[in-house]
């Protein structure tokens, strides 16, 4: 299944599952809506899986890696060399995202979909890369359409082989030294958003290097305003592989009715690009958290959206979803286990 028939089998999620799964949770010993969102997580998994007693069974975290050329204009203080280091230490194990996958009981997928080094054979490293790197955003397209494409359909070729294993609940993660940039500059163009709004300081920039950061993203919106026609043209002149493979693995969990757990800034960008393709994918995302990055608060804000967790997280990887996984599971957990009035022996109201 392509990007594109996963758009058009996205359909919304069921009044009359979410109806079944709301009896149950005002007949569990509890006071009704007593536990807030947990009680909505669980609804939400119900209603998507289309399961009366759903279960996460199984759960896997997709890390994209890619190279971006707007890097070369200083818009991060880490060199470009970093992307793949980082992909030999999650490969290793020993990165935030393994330690917190780990406590989740995650599975961590890595995919080099358009790192800018050859790490060589790691045997666990998933070799989808369409090119060392994007070009530069600022003075043109950061990829042609069919590199677009290419990575869309990357990210759903993930979704159908976590479908194909088993997978009840997904989530997504990356890297890429500079790739707030691009993830800023989508934001900016498909909610619209003021440039100054929505940048943030990514991996640290001082004050002189964030004024430098924003005229690099402004000129990024200049030279490609006429461009950004749609969301698949804007995704492909402002965005980079791990996005696009990001926004492919949202929609191919939502035409396969996987629950997609979004990480942080960057991964919203994909979420967001795959949510103005067909605004019903939306209802198969749950946020993590809010990014430390100020524009993350812009993007909830206007989509209405309430991530699960503050805890002013800027790592990426996946942490924040791996994190938020294990409140999903807590939340089918007490759906599924916890005793209705009427096994309890109890009448309401006596």
């Amino acid at each position: 299944m392509g990007w594109t028939s996963c758009v058009a089998h996205i359909e919304p999620i069921s009044d009359e599952w979410m109806n079944v799964a709301r009896e149950r949770l005002d007949n569990l010993t509890k006071p009704i809506r007593s536990l807030g969102v947990l009680e909505d997580l669980a609804a939400r998994m119900v209603a998507i899986r289309e399961e009366a007693m759903p279960a996460v069974s199984k759960k896997a975290v997709f890390v994209f890696a890619g190279d971006h050329g707007v890097a070369t204009d200083g818009v991060s203080p880490y060199p470009q060399e970093v992307t793949g280091l980082m992909v030999k230490t999650f490969l290793a194990g020993r990165a935030g995202i393994n330690v917190l996958a780990r406590a989740a009981g995650a599975n961590v997928n890595i995919i080099d979909i358009g790192m800018k080094s050859d790490i060589g054979d790691e045997g666990a490293l998933i070799r989808r890369n369409i090119g060392r790197g994007t070009r530069n955003l600022a003075e043109g397209p950061a990829m042609t359409r069919e590199e677009t494409e290419a990575a869309l359909n990357v990210g759903v070729e993930m979704a159908e082989r976590a479908y194909e294993e088993g997978v009840t609940l997904l989530a997504t993660g990356e890297m890429g030294i500079g790739n707030t940039t691009p993830s800023t500059a989508l934001y900016c163009a498909l909610l619209p958003a003021d440039v100054k709004a929505m940048t943030g300081r990514g991996t640290g920039l001082d004050d002189r290097g964030l004024r430098h950061k924003m005229d690099v993203i402004q000129k990024g919106l200049d030279r490609n305003a006429a461009l950004c026609i749609d969301p698949f043209s804007t995704l492909s002149a402002l965005g980079g592989y791990e996005i696009a493979g990001i926004c492919g693995l949202c929609l191919g969990g939502a035409a396969r009715r996987i629950p997609v757990v979004v990480d942080g800034f960057i991964s919203g960008a994909g979420a967001l690009a795959a949510m103005r393709m067909n605004s019903l994918v939306k209802d198969y995302l749950i946020f993590s958290h809010r990014s430390a990055e100020q524009g993350h608060e812009r993007f909830f804000k206007t989509e209405g959206i309430r991530p699960l967790l503050d805890l002013d997280l800027r790592l990426g990887e996946g942490t924040g979803a791996a994190l938020a996984m294990q409140l999903i599971d807590d939340a089918v957990r007490i759906y599924r286990e916890m005793a209705t009035f009427e096994e309890a022996g109890i009448t309401p109201g006596s």
